[in-house]
């Protein structure tokens, strides 16, 4: 049985010891497709207050949000104390409960290169300077970075690692604007291009079950992610959360949720075609709280491994 190339595998070789990504919510940090700049709302399958990266203890920073073009960042002392304290606390119950060793520090919730470059600089080197730090992971939008904290964070590769995150979701515009996504898929393309030419890892988010996509529409945007040079994966079912308008369009019937076996089928499928070299991330996700509206299978993501590694058995493969 041939194990998938996960970012688990791919940070053991590169590190010779155990590395783990530390998730991080920085307060005052929102998106574009949120505070009206390309769109409002946020992009349909999006309950704003549901981001948050695994730890309580962020003091929120009420009615204050960061763009690319504030003039100034009266909170970046606080912000950079949260960093503090949330890379202390959940590295140290990282090496506590999983013998963690070495660190990515992973700018999680919202869009994290929407700042001023000035926060972002201080933000990025504040995290880097802890210990036992090797690198960092910034999710962001494709519609929010400038070349220069591109070239910045290429400047940061030649010493750590620095991976950027891009949710691309699907290539296909007409599905991008009925989510609300608010930039099409030449954007994505554009700034996954440039990142790969100034030598950045790139992971790409999927979304597997967008409204009206079939099978085929969900491969053809594997098979162009991986074209494009990703050099990770996250695979995501889209799931209906509660206080969304997807959650609306699917209490209306206008939206029905993908199943579990079609879900499958295209996962192994785009494993199947996916490059060696591209580690994944995440083959799933799912939330086991009441905000889950539907698919119920999206509730248990222990029970959702367990029959993808079912699905990947007969095809010599395990997750």
């Amino acid at each position: 049985m041939k194990q998938i190339f996960t970012y688990g595998n791919y940070l053991k070789n590169k590190f010779s010891c155990k590395v783990y990504k530390v998730g991080i919510n920085i307060s005052g940090f929102t998106c574009p497709n949120i505070d009206g700049t390309v769109a409002k709302g946020g992009c349909t399958f999006c309950e704003n207050d549901s981001f948050s990266a695994s730890t309580g203890e962020t003091q929120e920073l009420k009615g204050f949000h960061l763009n690319l073009d504030s003039k100034e960042n009266p909170y970046l002392g606080k912000q950079l104390l949260q960093l503090e304290q949330q890379f202390s606390a959940i590295s140290a119950r990282q090496k506590r409960e999983y013998g963690a060793e070495k660190f990515i520090v992973y700018f999680q919730s919202f869009t994290n290169t929407y700042a001023p470059f000035e926060t972002l600089k201080a933000l990025y080197e504040k995290a880097l300077s802890f210990d036992n730090v090797v690198g960092l992971s910034i999710g962001t939008r494709s519609d929010s970075i400038t070349d220069e904290t591109l070239n910045y964070l290429a400047s940061l590769n030649k010493d750590k690692e620095i991976w950027i995150e891009f949710g691309i979701q699907s290539i296909y515009d007409e599905t991008l604007k009925r989510i609300n996504r608010g930039h099409d898929s030449d954007n994505v393309k554009k700034w996954i291009l440039k990142s790969k030419e100034v030598g950045l890892n790139v992971c790409g988010h999927l979304i597997f079950g967008l409204p009206n996509e079939d099978k085929a529409m969900m491969l053809e945007t594997s098979k162009q992610a991986y074209e494009w040079g990703i050099d990770s994966v996250k695979y995501h079912p889209l799931y209906v959360v509660k206080k969304t308008a997807l959650a609306n369009e699917y209490i209306r019937g206008d939206f029905t949720p993908i199943s579990e076996e079609v879900y499958l089928d295209v996962l192994t499928q785009s494993l199947l075609m996916k490059p060696e070299n591209v580690s994944v991330q995440r083959v799933t996700a799912g939330l086991d709280e009441d905000a889950l509206l539907a698919p119920a299978w999206c509730r248990d993501k222990n029970t959702q491994v367990k029959n993808i590694n079912k699905a990947l058995k007969p095809l010599g493969l395990k997750y």
